[in-house]
């Protein structure tokens, strides 16, 4: 399978198996959210392994739609680590935590998928009830979570999966 293909047939998944997602799998999503890259290859991603009983408990404490995955990743960055960028005049106090911390937890969505493993990314959360939950240092920051598993016999992408707006909506030549 191309990577365009598995781009285009990835979907959120909302129907979860209770079936464990085995941790050679877990591995090597990991690996793939550790390797990305980061500005100035700082590498502020954290992520948080969230699988047993006590810390799923949690998670459902923090976000309403948690789909009942066995699995679920909070993905952080650290702001002590993080490349600032002092000169930019519009985005005052710039720094590159959420935007590296995303791509790692892209990379990672793909990387599952590719081995089989659905996702669905959430960002429905208070960050501060987060930290508090999980008892996080307050250098680390929430940037989402992703509930992770196998797809139950009622997995099916959701209608509007399939709805593009066309290229042109996305792309100005300059």
């Amino acid at each position: 399978m191309t990577f365009m293909e598995l781009a285009k047939n990835r979907y959120s998944e909302r129907f979860f198996d209770s079936c464990p997602v085995e941790q050679e799998k877990l591995d090597k999503i990991l690996e793939a959210g550790r390797i990305v890259p980061t500005a100035c290859n700082y590498q502020p991603q954290r992520f948080y392994v969230m699988r047993s009983p006590e810390a799923l408990a949690k998670v459902k404490q923090v976000i309403p739609f948690h789909y009942n995955a066995p699995l679920v990743l909070l993905v952080c960055y650290d702001a002590n680590t993080v490349w600032r960028n002092p000169s930019d005049r519009y985005y005052q106090n710039y720094n590159s935590g959420e935007q590296d911390a995303s791509i790692a937890a892209t990379t990672m969505m793909y990387e599952a998928e590719e081995l089989g493993v659905h996702s669905v990314w959430l960002r429905g959360f208070d960050s501060q009830t987060v930290v508090d939950t999980f008892g996080l240092p307050e250098n680390m920051i929430p940037v989402m979570m992703f509930a992770m598993g196998y797809p139950s016999e009622k997995s099916k992408p959701n209608g509007w999966h399939f709805k593009r707006k066309p290229l042109d909506e996305f792309v100005v030549e300059l």
